[in-house]
């Protein structure tokens, strides 16, 4: 049996490497000192945050998915460090390291690259300025096809240098673009518009999406679940598929919860405000799957 890998984005998570609040956040006067400097709208509560994590990795250990944590380090990394979806990139090969687009985080690959191989990972590439390429800007639309959000967090160059590593793994890489939306100081990835939930369905917000890649997903035979523009901002587009068709996602959004139950999803939610909306990260970016079965 493998021990890592796993070329989608909907299996079942057997092991997930997280990094937990304490380590990422260090105390209530480390989060006072960046939530500014990194376009936070607001202050994140230290003990809150702890707490409502705790919730989160209750649900996860219930999904069958082990977490591994990534230590603490000093002054490498930031607050965003928590979201360990953007760093890394594991597939059947082994661990690619990403260069982030966002300044703050280009240390997290090295904070996380000897964590890795002390798991027995292989590195199996690293995407290299000019380059860049955040984990939030691609997901496995099937076993031989990649999608990639082309935006101010990935460019063209980090498109090419991972169809370059993933090499004969798959046939397509496809390029999405992405819109403005409200600018390079946000956060906005191909995650933040879509969650696959199986092999046929996704939660969307369409207004945000481009025809062309929205028409492809139907072609595919995808059923979209939409977002209601009212929940969008409290992230119910960000939701992480634990195994096909059973996610977890943030509290406060009663509307796609219940559209994703009428498709069939078990759905699961944890306490969002301290650890994901003054972040800006959901639970797909708190997680970096690395064995999905």
């Amino acid at each position: 049996m493998k021990s890592f890998g796993g070329n989608t984005n909907v299996g079942p998570i057997r092991k997930v490497l997280v990094k937990h609040p304490r380590d990422a956040y260090h105390d209530q006067a480390h989060i006072a000192r960046q939530w500014q400097e990194l376009n936070y709208p607001a202050q994140t509560n230290y003990q809150q945050a702890l707490a409502d994590y705790e919730v989160f990795l209750s649900l996860l250990r219930q999904a069958g998915a082990e977490p591994y944590f990534l230590p603490a380090d000093e002054g490498q990394t930031s607050l965003d460090s928590v979201y360990t979806h953007d760093p890394v990139f594991v597939f059947d090969d082994g661990a690619v390291m990403l260069n982030m687009g966002k300044v703050m985080r280009r240390g997290e690959p090295d904070a996380a690259r000897a964590y890795l191989e002390e798991m027995g990972i292989p590195i199996a590439g690293r995407i290299t300025s000019p380059g860049t390429l955040e984990g939030g800007d691609f997901f496995w639309l099937d076993a031989r096809t990649v999608a990639a959000g082309q935006g101010y967090r990935t460019n063209a160059e980090g498109i090419r240098q991972l169809r370059e590593i993933l090499g004969g793994m798959v046939d397509e890489v496809v390029t999405v673009p992405l819109p403005h939306w409200t600018g390079p100081a946000d956060c906005l990835h191909l995650l933040s518009m879509i969650s696959p939930l199986d092999r046929d369905l996704a939660v969307v917000y369409s207004r945000m999406m481009p025809v062309p890649f929205r028409q492809l997903l139907l072609e595919r035979g995808y059923t979209l679940v939409e977002v209601p523009d009212e929940e969008y901002d409290s992230m119910a587009c960000n939701v992480l598929a634990v195994a096909p068709r059973r996610c977890i996602m943030p509290d406060g959004n009663p509307l796609t919860r219940a559209r994703l139950e009428n498709a069939g999803v078990e759905v699961h939610v944890y306490p969002a405000a301290e650890i994901s909306i003054k972040g800006g990260g959901g639970p797909t970016c708190m997680t970096r799957p690395l064995l999905r079965l």
